[in-house]
């Protein structure tokens, strides 16, 4: 009966239907279904669902990195919502990372960028091993490396805006 509206002739006849009770969603799964429906959500970030399995990997926060000093080796991982190349700065591409503690912002030099290339492009959750670099408040990660977590997503649906 919730699914259509009855003919006009049967809208006055009793129902005896038992009402249907179904067990509340999980929180990732609310918060998978608020990405495909909304893009974003109000509910738990997607990483603070995923921190069990990735602290077992050592990846620190961007909390933790914005208190690591200039030339700290970091591991680090998050979701990737922004890349961009411009011409002018020659052939560097800068990330922008997300997690639920912060933003940080890579630089990938050319070298990495072509001998990492499907990494770079495809991941949508993506961990990078690199140097951190502070000057005063201005604060970034050179990548050494990159590594594609995305399948740790599952049926988490991101974008990133990607420019040139």
């Amino acid at each position: 009966m919730a699914l259509r509206r009855p003919p006009k002739l049967l809208r006055e006849a009793p129902v005896d239907e038992m009402a249907l009770e179904l067990e509340p969603a999980s929180e990732g799964e609310e918060v998978i279904w608020d990405y495909r429906s909304l893009g974003p959500t109000l509910r738990s970030h997607p990483l603070k669902l995923l921190r069990p399995r990735l602290d077992e990997r050592k990846f620190a926060t961007a909390e933790e990195l914005m208190q690591m000093p200039n030339g700290r080796v970091v591991h680090y991982r998050d979701i990737v919502t922004l890349r961009q190349q411009t011409g002018m700065a020659k052939r560097v591409v800068f990330m922008s990372l997300e997690n639920e503690t912060g933003n940080v912002q890579v630089i990938i030099w050319p070298s990495v960028r072509d001998a990492q290339r499907k990494e770079l492009l495809h991941s949508r959750l993506i961990a990078v091993h690199g140097i951190w670099q502070r000057q005063d408040e201005a604060c970034s990660m050179i990548a050494g490396r990159l590594e594609d977590l995305t399948p740790l997503l599952g049926e988490l649906e991101t974008s990133s805006r990607d420019f040139q």
